[in-house]
């Protein structure tokens, strides 16, 4: 009777009714459009990032975060590998050696980071081959390098030509090599491109006397939303079974917020402007769904006095109130959830590239120029949720209002009634 008795009081204002659920519905698509559109960023240029760089989530010695130490390393071992392999979310593990050298060439030196790898692994993680702009990719057995496209412009150089890596190795062992440029790549982040080194495992076990040991191991997970979980597996895992994999000591387990903090600040100083905005647009709407409902219950004090006096029971009287509220705010979001969702499918499968002067300004913070928009079902959830606690917000005064309504007061039409 209550369900029915409320959508019927609804359509009395019907102009007040859809203007009230448009404004709701409004603000529920440009928050779910600003908030996909921001964790979609984040998320390609995290996923990006850590292919082309860090990884999601490394395991390292555990001094080697501080000293970035060519002498801080893991074992390369099947043994040592399998404890992370075993976790479900673990899709990936790749070994590397980063370390860092003195490159030169004719008149000219530079520091670069040379980077260990095993290339076909590598290639199929990062789709690094596809950055090729001269020359062929690396094979596991190769002696030559790659490197990147403004190193080689710094140096002049092209493939065929040689370059000198000179640096420390394992326990103090001098690391000094002449290697040939197999292949030019282009990286859109300019910090790589300007200073990266690839050379297979192999060749950099060589260069640095590491034999089998690496700096880390790369992990990957499934979903990037489960990375923290991931991370407090493998700390737990490590702690427990470490000894038993042949590593005496403590493995540090690192995800891409500690391994890229300026990445993982900027994320955050985004995000929260973001959510400023968001519930600042939620806040004005709040007013217009506060001054909906006062209304709904100053103008009906006499109605309200004779439902009261004719046996209504003041809780009845409340849930009538707030059912009225609910259907308003329901059909807000449902406006707003079938106006929204064809609008983030769309832009999910198919991401806005960005040109000009903000693809070079997002390049140069090491983000890829795209806007892509991502679809999740906790980012739903979340808009429907604020909404839901916005109306809850706003029915506080008007329901203490009727509850502490004089009957008869309300009866003689009192100071709101019309």
């Amino acid at each position: 009777m209550l369900l029915k008795l409320a959508w019927r009081n609804l359509w009395r204002q019907k102009r007040r009714t859809l203007l009230t659920a448009s404004a709701l519905a409004l603000a529920l698509i440009l928050s779910l459009v600003m908030r996909s559109t921001q964790e979609g960023s984040y998320a390609n240029n995290i996923e990006n990032s850590a292919r082309f760089s860090t990884g999601l989530i490394q395991l390292q010695h555990p001094e080697f975060a501080q000293t970035q130490s060519i002498d801080d390393l893991l074992p390369q071992s099947d043994a040592f590998i399998e404890i992370a392999k075993k976790l479900p979310d673990v899709e990936r593990a790749l070994p590397r050696i980063e370390s860092f050298s003195l490159a030169a060439a004719a008149d000219k030196s530079k520091g670069v980071m040379v980077l260990g790898v095993m290339p076909e692994e590598e290639d199929d993680y990062s789709g690094i081959a596809s950055k090729l702009v001269a020359g062929e990719f690396l094979k596991q057995d190769d002696k030559q390098v790659l490197i990147g496209q403004g190193l080689a412009e710094y140096f002049e150089l092209t493939v065929g030509d040689e370059i000198v890596l000179y640096g420390q190795g394992y326990r103090g062992q001098t690391a000094a090599g002449l290697y040939t440029i197999k292949g030019i790549l282009h990286f859109p982040i300019s910090g790589l491109d300007n200073q990266l080194v690839y050379m297979p495992l192999p060749l950099a076990q060589t260069l640095f006397s590491t034999d089998k040991q690496v700096t880390a191991w790369v992990l990957h997970t499934r979903e990037l939303i489960n990375l923290e979980r991931t991370v407090t597996e493998l700390k737990l895992a490590y702690s427990e079974q470490s000894d038993s994999a042949g590593f005496k000591g403590q493995v540090n387990v690192r995800d891409w917020k500690a391994l890229s903090p300026e990445m993982a600040q900027q994320i955050a100083m985004d995000k929260a402007g973001g959510i400023f905005m968001m519930y600042l647009l939620y806040g004005v709407v709040g007013f217009g769904l506060f001054a909906t409902i006062l209304m709904m219950t100053l103008e009906r004090q006499r109605e309200f006095g004779v439902m009261l006096a004719t046996g209504l029971l003041r809780p009845k009287l409340l849930a009538l109130v707030m059912l009225e509220s609910s259907f308003i705010t329901l059909l807000g979001i449902v406006f707003g959830l079938l106006v929204a969702t064809p609008i983030l499918v769309w832009f999910n499968l198919h991401p806005i590239e960005l040109t000009g002067e903000t693809a070079q300004l997002m390049l140069d913070m090491g983000w890829e120029p795209i806007i892509l928009m991502m679809l999740a079902p906790w980012l739903f959830l979340d808009q429907i949720l604020i909404v839901l606690i916005l109306m809850l917000l706003c029915l506080i005064y008007p329901l203490w209002r009727v509850y502490h309504l004089d009957l008869v007061t309300a009866l003689k039409g009192g100071e709101h009634a019309h």
